[in-house]
């Protein structure tokens, strides 16, 4: 790769900017002053320094945040904040986007990356990975429920879900709950409600995959994944949990 691309690439300005700091003197690959912006690299073997700071080259880059109400799933939009915006431009110049959406007023778990394989595998609907949500229920919520949606429910256009596993958590005027789906229809876990006549008054998913939401992350926070959890993301397989 280039030496201009991969500062580029890296957010140290456009390649004009890049070129500038080169003729400054203020980049060394492997401890020699390189000003050629034409210089080829090897990113991961060479070590690349600006004013004495060696930098770390990624091809990928794999964050989790804990979504906030409000900010809706996308890489850009006029009307809305978008879980892009949250990021910092460090993290930002690696174009990544969220994988899947949460609609715009449900929080927490959400992955953005740039590795659109990784992306393709835990969306494909052939791949039934499960995600599990916390929700309150604006009624009671009963072992009926549990069956029902065991077996699937018809939701408002006629398609019929793949069972889920219903949990209660309390069961009162407002119920909680624990919710796994394995597929991903708009509104889903909304709609899967409403087909029982009760109403998702707050939604919340902690877990996709073998992923799960951290704690400590607050509202709008995020962090890049370990490396233990980006190792089980990349080697899951749904099927072993069916």
């Amino acid at each position: 790769m280039r030496i201009d691309k991969m500062l580029a690439n890296l957010g140290y300005g456009s390649r004009k900017e890049v070129k500038q700091l080169l003729k400054q003197g203020a980049v060394k690959v492997n401890g020699a002053q390189i000003k050629d912006a034409k210089q080829h690299i090897d990113p991961k073997q060479d070590e690349v320094g600006i004013h004495g700071e060696i930098i770390e080259y990624k091809e990928y880059i794999y964050l989790m945040m804990n979504k906030p109400n409000g900010v809706i799933s996308a890489t850009e939009d006029t009307m809305h904040q978008t879980v892009i915006d949250l990021l910092e431009m460090e993290d930002i110049v690696y174009s990544p986007f969220p994988v899947g959406r949460l609609d715009k007023d449900t929080e927490g778990l959400l992955l953005i990356t740039n590795d659109g394989k990784l992306s393709h595998q835990l969306l494909s609907p052939k791949k039934h990975v499960p995600k599990t949500y916390y929700a309150i229920i604006n009624d009671r919520v009963t072992e009926a429920d549990i069956h029902t949606f065991s077996k699937g429910v018809k939701l408002d256009d006629g398609y019929e879900t793949k069972p889920a596993k219903l949990e209660i958590l309390k069961s009162e005027t407002n119920s909680e709950i624990h919710l796994t789906i394995t597929e991903g229809k708009f509104h889903q876990v909304k709609r899967m409600f409403e087909a029982v006549n009760k109403k998702v008054i707050y939604l919340k998913r902690l877990t996709m995959g073998p992923l799960q939401l951290d704690d400590s992350l607050a509202l709008g926070e995020y962090r890049e994944l370990t490396d233990e959890e980006l190792e089980e993301l990349l080697s899951y397989d749904p099927s072993n949990e069916m």
